[in-house]
């Protein structure tokens, strides 16, 4: 990273009113520009997650993490908080569309803001982009290896519904990342998201890569691919590049 910028905590009016943390990066140049929200995944509002938001201020664009876990309470860490939440099931998608609506009008109302907002996520936040694309009004979606758009819910994640039906209310591009040796979801599992996107007649951009897994954007983790996360991110920059140009 070698672009100046600035980072910090800020508090948001999430869903139903509730305050809500979130984790802020921008650029300490003012000229006008397009954000990015990052939806966290399951583990929660981690370090991982946080360095994505800074990668995308140093890539030029304002970037917010909003955590869906503020509810679980302030003096719990984030690892006890992504716990309990797992064990509750999840997060319902009605309060996580409002906390990361709440996320994209916070980028639209910087003075810097272009007006564009793309959304991000990785696991169960990839299925909550792909969920926001139907249902909020932003102007670019990226789904990073999203799991249970497709497919049977276990009985841990019963809040996670199969998304697949609401293909044709998606209102903007999307671009799917996905790994061949992933198993959440699977390759026959993307071939069946591409497949609705198609027959609803979406926007969309889908690259899979070989010998990657789950998690293959991960740089802390075994599951991490540096080919493909370096494939990745080229191809997050040029989409971002095309759809949130001022």
């Amino acid at each position: 990273m070698d672009r100046a910028m600035y980072a910090e905590t800020v508090f948001l009016t999430g869903h139903g009113g509730d305050e809500i943390e979130a984790y802020l990066a921008a650029p300490r140049e003012e000229q006008r520009r397009g954000g990015m929200v990052f939806i966290h995944h399951l583990p929660g509002y981690d370090r991982e997650t946080k360095e994505f938001v800074r990668r995308a201020a140093d890539a030029g664009y304002d970037a917010i993490a909003p955590n869906l876990y503020s509810r679980v309470g302030r003096d719990v860490s984030y690892d006890d908080a992504a716990a309990q939440v797992r064990a509750e099931g999840g997060v319902a998608d009605e309060q996580v569309m409002g906390d990361v609506g709440a996320a994209v009008e916070y980028l639209r109302g910087l003075p810097t803001s272009n007006g564009k907002v793309a959304v991000i996520g990785h696991c169960s936040g990839g299925r909550h982009t792909f969920l926001a694309s139907a249902t909020l009004p932003i102007d670019a979606a990226i789904v990073c290896y999203g799991g249970l758009i497709v497919g049977e819910t276990p009985p841990q994640l019963r809040s996670m519904v199969p998304l697949i039906d609401r293909a044709p209310d998606i209102g903007c591009p999307v671009l799917g990342l996905f790994g061949n040796d992933d198993q959440f979801p699977t390759p026959e599992q993307v071939d069946e998201i591409e497949k609705a996107l198609t027959e609803a007649g979406k926007e969309h951009e889908f690259h899979r890569y070989d010998g990657a897994g789950h998690a293959f954007f991960g740089p802390d983790r075994p599951a991490y691919r540096v080919e493909a996360a370096l494939d990745g991110w080229e191809r997050i920059w040029a989409f971002v590049g095309t759809h949130l140009r001022g």
